[in-house]
């Protein structure tokens, strides 16, 4: 059986980071390169970590308003 060629989209930033500590990511998944680069390179995951969290702040802050305005789904549903 002859091997068949696969694209897989990877964060291009995660494939810099791996590049510049010099990180083979064949046969790697996202995931599993993350989890890696967390182990090998635990500043540069928590400044991606940062910068995600300043991107996203305003539709972090509207999810966590409309949270306390309407509740979590299901909330209604629970017996415990």
């Amino acid at each position: 059986m002859g091997k068949v060629e696969l694209d897989i989209g990877v964060d291009p930033e995660l494939l810099a980071q791996a590049k510049r500590l010099g990180i083979s990511v064949v046969g790697m998944s996202e995931t599993q390169l993350r989890l890696h680069l967390q182990k090998v390179d635990p500043a540069g995951a928590e400044d991606r970590a940062r910068r995600w969290a300043e991107e996203n702040a305003e539709a972090i802050k509207a999810y966590n308003e409309r949270i306390t305005r309407r509740g979590v789904f299901g909330e209604d549903l629970r017996r415990w």
